[in-house]
Parts: C-alpha cells; structure tokens; sequence
C-alpha cells in the first residue's frame, strides 16, 4: 500500500498532524491500537456517564490553539470555574495555594517552620553556589524543607514510585518553576494580575469531554473522499529501514498484516516500542538505552454514584502515603453533560507500574480498597454506589529518573538518521508535556511535511517556565 505520509498514534499529537495535513489536502493513513481516538485524552462512556483518564483542563500560550479547538467545537467549548483542592492530615489545602486557607490549616508553628526554612534556604543560596541533582533537593532549595514535605515531596513520591532524590530536577523547572512562597505573598498581599498562570480561576473544557476534540478531528478528516484514511484496532508490527529512511512500516489492521510504503512517519507510539520494532535492530547500546526507559503506569476505578453531587472540586490531590489513590475527579463539575442531572460519577485514579499489585488487582478489589477510604472521607456511602469500572494505560506517564536524559537522548540520536521520521507527543518524544503541547507537536510535524521545512519539535514544551500557564478570554 502506498501511502505518502503514515501517522502512527491517533492520540492528540497524531489527531492534531492528521487534521493539519488534512486542511492543507494531503493524503495520509493514521494507524491506532485503540478502538477510538483520543489516546490518553479520549474520552471513556458507560452507559449515561462520561469520564475522561483523569482531569484535562486545556490552557495554552498559543493562540492558535484555541483558535484550532474553537473551530472544531464551536459551542461546545465552554468555559468552566475551577476549584481545585489537596487533602493533608485531614484538611483541605486550597491549589494554588491561598495563604489564609493555608496558614489556618497548618496553624502557627507550622507556618513559622514553613517561613524559617524558606528563608534559611534563600540565605543559603547567597553562600552556596551549587546546582541540585535530584528533585528533592531542587524542591527543598526553592521552598524549604518544612513546604516540600507537606505536599510535593510525597505527592510527588506517590506519582512515581520512586524516592525523590531518585528524580531528575527536570521534573520541577515546567511543573512547579513560577510558583514559589514568594509569589503566594504577593497575591495574598497585591492584587495583581501577574504571577503564574495556574492562578487564574476558569479553563475552557469541551462540554462532553475532552475526547470530543479528537471526535470532531476524526469527524473531518473522513468527511470527504480522498484524504484522510483512519485505522482503528491497527497496530505497527515491523520498521523497516535503510541507512537514512523508514521504507517500509508492516501494520495489522484489523487482524491482518499489511506494507505500507510511506515517504514521510510521524510516530506517537511510545519510543520505547518503536525502537523495538525496526528492523534491521538497533544498535544493542540503543536498545540498552531503551530499555532503561520507564514508564508509569495509571489504573482508574469509575465509579458511578446515586446522588447529584459528591463536591464542588474538578479533582482532588491525596499526598498522604495510607490514602491507596493519588487523585479523585468529579466529571460532572468540568461540565453537567458528564453526568446525569440527579446523578454523579467520581473518577479515583491509582499510579503504578505495569504488573504490580495495583496493575493486577480486579475491579472488585480495586473497590473495596477505595470505598472503606471515600466512606471514612465523608463523600459517599456504600449503598449510593451504582455501579464501578477499572480502565488502565500501560504508558502514561514517562519517568524522569537520574538517567532518563542520557537514556532517552541516545535513543532519540540514534533514530534521528532517518530523514523521513518525526517524533511527536508524550509517549512518543518521552517528554511529560500536556494536551496543548501535545497538539502543537503534531502540527508542527505535519507543517514541516507541507512546508518542506524543518520545524524544531523537540523546543515544545521544553521552555523551562510553569507549565500551566494559559489565557482565559
């Protein structure tokens, strides 16, 4: 089969490419595992409920961006009051952080450990020149080690199954970089509209899920004949290449083995597969590399419930070590179409990796390990319950240990030989970026191909400012 262009993934990043070749009337296949499209930002349905695999908000510096989804979902782009909340030591911290709610919560000798050390740290600063190598010391050197500990330094722990001086600093320069006690002060203080962006109060949220994004891309791209081709429950099985090209990528689409013969591959698929997957092999120091590669597994319990109402937070973060799950969201608070009008759903997500006692638990345990904990929180009773769900994603989160950037960077070296391939989205790039970053990827992969020039993917999401920054019009 000849086809020019061959994404693989039709995740955001893939779906994002797909649409912009498709408005520049290009031809191209899209080649998907799943049985819909969306990837980790699809969006999940059982029966009159909705959820997405935990919470998706979009902001963006990128106009663009908004405009791209604004046409695609017209009024179902809606805008959304966000309340977002960490439980410690049974109290609920505000997030961002609001000084009142916070020094009421941790009381008065607490809030002078938390000033005391911030300060110690900055003193500290003035004397010692000397950058962190792990997250844990990044984190105490900007906050103080009383801060760190209340909730980065566990919550973070909890996320990755791994110490935090096991953790590359990297990790806190796009996710907490712009945030410090300092920036909390002011707004407590100054009524300004600056500071980082994670402080403003809406986001914009299609209004049935965010999966919806990728439905209406979908929608369009197979609206006219000619354009685009979309294969769902396909997957790549072999990469062959030469010395500076992809020649030929054998897929199985829907059971059956098929060539494909592509001049350009954009690839979503985790790196970590597709390395393994060329033939001839890679070199055993790439393959070596590769599988040094982590990813981080997510299981989520959907749990669908006989009340209107469980709280007014989008999501909730659980640092605490004896809570099992690490995030409970509410669907029906990022839009009331999630849910039905005298019913809720909550979506309560665990973080582990693939094959252990979490990965492997039924749903009825994965159940009964979190309602004896959402009982005890006061949400809802055992009997409210109507109904549960468990959905896993093997690759969803890549770890960024000690050594994740000399494993990933000769990975990325080595597979940057072959001219006609593009490394695109999470997975794909093994770069933690989120949804909007993820879009701009694949158009930016798909405007090099129509272009005939080479756009810098790998800078996307790389700016070592707070990522959740973003406008709200």
């Amino acid at each position: 089969m000849m086809q020019k262009i061959l994404i693989l993934g039709a995740g955001p990043a893939g779906m994002a490419a797909a649409f912009e070749l498709y408005r520049a009337g290009k031809s191209f296949i899209v080649i998907e595992k799943n049985a819909q499209v969306g990837g980790l930002a699809r969006t999940l349905q059982y029966g009159g409920f909705r959820t997405d695999i935990g919470p998706h908000r979009f902001f963006s510096q990128n106009q663009y961006l908004y405009d791209f989804i604004e046409d695609l979902l017209g009024e179902h782009w809606i805008k959304v009051d966000r309340l977002t909340r960490f439980y410690i030591n049974g109290k609920f911290f505000f997030y961002p952080v609001e000084l009142k709610n916070a020094l009421l919560n941790v009381g008065p000798y607490k809030a002078f450990r938390i000033l005391f050390d911030y300060l110690s740290e900055r003193v500290k600063k003035i004397f010692v020149n000397r950058s962190p190598v792990s997250f844990e010391e990044q984190i105490v050197s900007d906050f103080g080690r009383a801060l760190a500990e209340l909730n980065m330094l566990n919550y973070t722990e909890k996320i990755w199954g791994l110490p935090c001086s096991e953790i590359s600093p990297d990790w806190s320069k796009q996710r907490i970089k712009g945030l410090s006690l300092k920036e909390v002060i002011k707004k407590a203080l100054i009524k300004s509209k600056k500071g980082p962006k994670t402080l403003v109060d809406q986001f914009y949220y299609p209004d049935l899920g965010t999966g919806l994004i990728y439905e209406k891309i979908k929608e369009r791209i197979l609206s006219e004949l000619g354009g685009g081709v979309l294969r769902l429950n396909s997957y790549p099985v072999k990469i062959i290449h030469g010395d500076t090209k992809i020649t030929e990528v054998v897929v199985n689409i829907e059971g059956n083995n098929q060539v494909i013969k592509p001049e350009h591959v954009i690839s979503s698929i985790p790196i970590t597969e597709f390395v393994n997957l060329l033939e001839p092999k890679a070199p055993n120091e790439v393959l070596e590399a590769a599988k040094n590669l982590k990813f981080r597994s997510h299981v989520s319990l959907f749990i669908t419930v006989n009340k209107p109402s469980v709280f007014p937070d989008q999501w909730i973060y659980f640092p605490d070590k004896e809570i099992p799950f690490g995030r409970i969201m509410e669907p029906k608070n990022f839009s009331k179409k999630m849910s039905p009008a005298d019913k809720t759903s909550l979506l309560v997500e665990f973080f582990c990796w693939e094959n252990d006692k979490i990965w492997n638990a039924s749903k009825e345990e994965l159940f009964e390990l979190s309602i004896k904990w959402l009982e005890k929180l006061g949400f809802i009773r055992r009997e409210e319950v109507i109904d549960y769900f468990v959905h896993k994603e093997k690759y969803a989160y890549p770890v960024y240990d000690l050594n994740y950037k000399e494993n990933s960077g000769k990975v990325k070296s080595y597979l940057r030989q072959f001219r006609n391939l593009q490394l695109i989205g999470r997975a794909g790039c093994f770069r933690y970026n989120n949804q909007d970053h993820a879009l701009e990827m694949g158009i930016l992969a798909a405007r090099s191909i129509i272009e005939g020039k080479q756009y810098n993917i790998e800078e996307v999401g790389a700016e070592e400012e707070y990522f959740e920054r973003g406008y709200v019009m």
